[in-house]
């Protein structure tokens, strides 16, 4: 089985979420007034950007893991 497909489109999805927790996190900071917001939206957008580097660093190397591959064969 190819992981290929499954994990490309879980990285879109982790970078719509990624996304739309920053977007949170702007919010936040502005309804505040200069205050501090609770940490869990501060700490919010951190989960999906490593599971996005994680995905990310898979889907950088796929093309030098193919090459090396097909020279093999």
């Amino acid at each position: 089985m190819s992981w290929n497909k499954p994990i490309r489109l879980t990285h879109r999805w982790l970078s719509i979420v990624f996304t739309l927790t920053v977007i949170a996190n702007f919010v936040a900071r502005a309804q505040t007034g200069g205050a501090e917001p609770s940490p869990w939206i501060t700490y919010a957008p951190l989960p999906p950007l490593a599971l996005m580097l994680l995905t990310g660093l898979y889907l950088f190397a796929l093309p030098y893991v193919a090459r090396q591959r097909r020279s093999e064969a």
